[in-house]
């Protein structure tokens, strides 16, 4: 006897299952299902019961959270040690189509199960919380199927200045398992992934996605059962000792039945309706300047005034003093966790600085890595209880961790913080986590919440970016916490236009921070022409990191033109509908920002590499009312090569097309040399 339910969004069905009470199965999870499906023979239909040789005498179910006694024989849900409880239905409270709370005990153990539907943004969010009378020591989110159909999950992979790399991954026999014990999200892996039914593409094809929103090391589950069946499963990695009582999730689910496109869209509908919080949503979110490539650890408060006047001149609305303002911070060997104003560099502390940025129109912030200590600091001199880990454990980056856990760390950094943000007029916190915990711990991830929490309560204006070396934390569970993250510590534009590209499904743009770095990239040597950095930075929220003094006049207006360019189309170019284009040549990106009314775009078209035609073909520009004309130009015409003859309608003036024909026929781009992009922006004609 079967007990079913069903959750629903605009795209998706997903239908589960209990035989006998037991915890459920996934009998449907895709495309939309009639309001009045049979879901019991459903059930039937799609969890037989049919064994043949080869299998144990029974079809073991494949739940919601697999356990040893079901004797499936693949990964498990959770780890329970040598108890093997029978969990059965005590409770649920359904709200049919749009909600589930069911739980789940026996001997001793409680197992509860939550899904949201959520109709707005086309997003189930699913969560489970396990209690037992023994330590758990595993425990993922609930699982759910892959699609029948596909060869591959694409997971994304990555290191420090290279994260977000694309690696597909075969569905097989066996499982395959990815474990990050760092304590955070880290560059290593995403802790998201995509799971096409086809191959991978923009926009077409069935593809379904997830994303863990905890802030923690997590465990991956890619697995294909011997009998065809697939299963999927997300999870944090706990402290080795456990803990009696574990909350796994939320996990973020949705299903598109128009390719990765149809993700970004759900995905974007979610994290900005429910997950992002910004101190003030009115405000244009400000062009961003950071003073870390400039100057390092050297402080002259007179060369800060400098470089601030600059960069309000080039267009900066935000002063960022990075690493190396307090109390005996000359290097990355000493002072972390002391957070005093040094008086050598600052002999009245930061307000001559913080007036002189003022005075220019522009708001401060600075820098912060909170979670960590130097050992030569006062503070792990004074209490060597705080350090998470073995006292003689190896540094990185010649620091540890304080122990978040603790409640007396936690207000000590509460105090510190506050007594800075109440002495000063700082707009924004850039928080940073530069190295990973000595072993996994998921307690930290909930005492950095508790803390982020009680400081944006006491300071509801303060913007707080989630910045570990870049990329090294970029989960949901940070972006409910924080309204920016630094994507990368690579301000190498070719990497960017990478790691941006990959990451449009799981971040929005305006809270994926963009600089435009120095003329030699300091993390990879390369030297890039300002157009292909400015424009790079433009797709995203933009900035500037570099001496601005070392600009040749050429760049700087550059720079400043293309700064000005974003600030005029802010208001609707960060809230818009972002497509990936389908160029079908990996030499070449596309992606298109179309406003919330429909009533313009600006799509970017960057040559990575040496393409592999002599002349560009057509791009097909996905989005666009049919029936409406458009008015198409570029946005700069210097990206086009000088090696371009003959003349391109587009250099000459306008094109003007139906959306039909942009979409359909498509639209010759002129012709681009590598390490270039180019930026087309179209405007709907009355």
């Amino acid at each position: 006897m079967r007990r079913a339910w069903r959750l629903d969004t605009p795209a998706q069905t997903l239908v589960l299952a209990s035989r006998d009470g037991g915890l459920p199965e996934v009998a449907h999870w895709g495309a939309p299902l009639p309001a009045d499906e049979d879901l019991a023979a459903l059930a039937e239909a799609l969890l037989p019961r049919e064994v043949t040789g080869g299998m144990a005498d029974v079809r073991p179910p494949l739940t919601i959270c697999p356990l040893a006694r079901d004797g499936h024989g693949g990964a498990l849900g959770a780890d329970l040690g040598d108890a093997h409880p029978r969990l059965v239905l005590e409770a649920d409270d359904y709200g049919p189509g749009r909600s589930l709370r069911a739980v789940f005990a026996g001997d001793g153990h409680r197992y509860t199960l939550a899904i949201e539907a959520d109709a707005e943004t086309d997003v189930l969010v699913l969560s489970a919380t396990l209690e037992a009378p023994a330590p758990i020591r595993h425990l993922a989110a609930p699982a759910l199927p892959g699609p029948p159909l596909g060869e591959a999950v694409t997971t994304f992979a990555g290191r420090w200045t290279s994260e977000l790399q694309r690696r597909d991954v075969p569905w097989s026999a066996g499982p395959h398992l990815r474990e990050i014990r760092e304590g955070r999200s880290s560059h290593v892996a995403y802790p998201g992934l995509l799971m096409p039914a086809g191959p991978l593409r923009h926009e077409t094809g069935e593809v379904f996605a997830l994303v863990l929103g905890q802030s923690t090391g997590h465990r991956l589950v890619v697995e294909e059962l011997p009998d065809g069946r697939r299963q999927v499963m997300l999870g944090p990695v706990l402290h080795p000792a456990g803990a009696t009582r574990v909350d796994a999730g939320p996990l973020y689910a949705t299903r598109s039945g128009a390719g990765v496109n149809g993700v970004v869209d759900a995905f974007h509908r979610h994290l900005r309706a429910r997950i992002v919080r910004f101190p003030d949503p009115a405000r244009p979110r400000p062009v961003h300047y950071n003073s870390w490539e400039a100057v390092y650890f050297r402080h002259d408060i007179d060369e800060l005034k400098e470089i601030a006047t600059r960069a309000a001149a080039l267009g900066a609305e935000r002063f960022v003093l990075d690493d190396g303002w307090f109390e005996g911070r000359n290097d990355d060997t000493t002072s972390l966790g002391d957070w005093i104003v040094d008086a050598d560099k600052y002999p009245d502390g930061l307000h001559p600085l913080l007036a002189h940025v003022r005075a220019l129109g522009m708001r401060f912030g600075l820098w912060v890595e909170p979670e960590m200590a130097s050992p030569d600091s006062d503070l792990a001199r004074a209490h060597p209880e705080w350090i998470l880990g073995p006292a003689d454990q190896p540094l990185a980056r010649n620091q540890v961790v304080l122990d978040l856990a603790r409640e007396d760390v936690r207000e000590n950094l509460f105090a510190r913080l506050d007594a800075l943000l109440r002495e000063y007029d700082i707009d924004y916190l850039k928080w940073d986590h530069n190295r990973a915990l000595p072993g996994p711990d998921h307690r930290q991830a909930e005492g950095f919440a508790a803390l982020v929490t009680r400081l944006r309560a006491a300071h509801p204006s303060v913007e707080i970016e989630s910045c570990a070396s870049g990329g090294g934390r970029l989960d949901w569970g940070a972006l409910a916490l924080a309204q920016r993250v630094w994507l990368s510590d690579s301000n190498d534009a070719l990497e960017r236009l990478r790691i941006q590209h990959e990451a449009l499904p799981l971040l929005l743009p305006e809270v994926t921070g963009s600089h435009v770095g120095p003329r030699s990239c300091h993390t990879s040597g390369r030297i890039l022409p300002m157009r292909l950095r400015a424009w790079t930075a433009a797709q995203r929220h933009f900035g500037f990191e570099m001496d601005p003094r070392e600009l040749a006049p050429e760049e700087a207006e550059i720079l400043a033109g293309v700064c000005a360019w974003w600030k005029a189309r802010r208001d609707w170019l960060m809230p818009a509908r972002r497509l990936r284009i389908d160029t079908d040549d990996p030499t070449r990106l596309a992606e298109i920002a179309i406003a919330p009314d429909g009533s313009r775009f600006a799509l970017w078209l960057a040559q990575v590499a040496t393409p592999g035609r002599i002349l560009p073909i057509r791009l097909r520009i996905p989005g666009l009312e049919p029936h409406a004309r458009y008015r198409v130009s570029l946005a700069d015409e210097g990206a086009v090569s000088p090696l371009s003859r003959g003349g391109h309608p587009l250099v000459a003036g306008a094109v003007t097309l139906s959306g039909a024909a942009l979409a359909g026929a498509g639209l010759a781009p002129p012709l681009q040399e590598p390490q270039s992009v180019l930026v087309l922006e179209g405007e709907r004609l009355p």
